[in-house]
């Protein structure tokens, strides 16, 4: 992993980088760089396995493909996932799982704002209550 100074210049290499078309202000398509073709198809196909895995990567996979899409979000898992291998390899330390619930957790006040929302939007009143414990 010398090779590489950043996690970036790994992920550029393979390809998992995002393309970067703008002219006139406009961004136009935004395909991934052209790079190592086994690494980048062997990585994204380990990411659609994270699909339905319970964990951080499959947590990342189901929050971006409902946005952006399936293979968008298999882009950004295989990412993720090369970013992680070159820090365990560079570094030389144990890989620590997030958990699937890391996004929840992240943002806390987000998620209570989007669920009174959509609780909102089926016709219920909602008044939040923190537990006493």
């Amino acid at each position: 992993m010398s090779r590489f100074e950043t996690a970036g210049h790994a992920a550029s290499w393979a390809g998992l980088t995002p393309g970067k078309n703008e002219s006139a202000g406009r961004n136009y398509s935004g395909k991934t760089s052209k790079g190592n073709k086994y690494l980048k198809s062997a990585l994204v196909q380990a990411a659609h396995t994270q699909r339905r895995a319970q964990n951080y990567l499959g947590a990342q996979y189901r929050r971006l493909a409902r946005r952006r899409g399936s293979k968008r979000a298999a882009v950004a898992v295989a990412h993720s996932i090369l970013v992680i291998a070159y820090h365990l390899l560079r570094d030389g330390s144990p890989y620590r799982e997030r958990g699937a619930d890391y996004f929840d957790k992240h943002d806390r006040e987000h998620l209570e704002r989007v669920l009174v929302k959509r609780l909102e939007q089926l016709g219920n009143k909602v008044q939040l209550q923190p537990l006493v414990a």
